[in-house]
């Protein structure tokens, strides 16, 4: 797991991977939380970014973070 870990880190650090594919699920949540989003469910990889179902003002929403990390809400 370590080694894994490592490897993704390195990848992120030579631009391979992107960092929000970098995340784990938990880091993802939290981010998406601190963001002010709530009952984060849902996660789909697509070409786009991680689709992401959540609550937000009390209204539900998909989210998108893109591979910078920078989260959308989809219209």
């Amino acid at each position: 797991m370590r080694l894994i870990s490592g490897a993704a880190l390195c990848l992120t650090m030579a631009g391979v991977l992107s960092p929000a594919y970098a995340l784990t699920q938990q880091e993802l949540v939290a981010k998406l939380e601190s963001a002010g989003y709530s009952q984060v469910g849902e996660m789909k990889s697509t070409a786009e970014g991680i689709v992401v179902k959540a609550v937000k003002d009390g209204k539900e929403v998909q989210i998108v973070v893109d591979s910078s990390g920078q989260i959308k809400e989809r219209r």
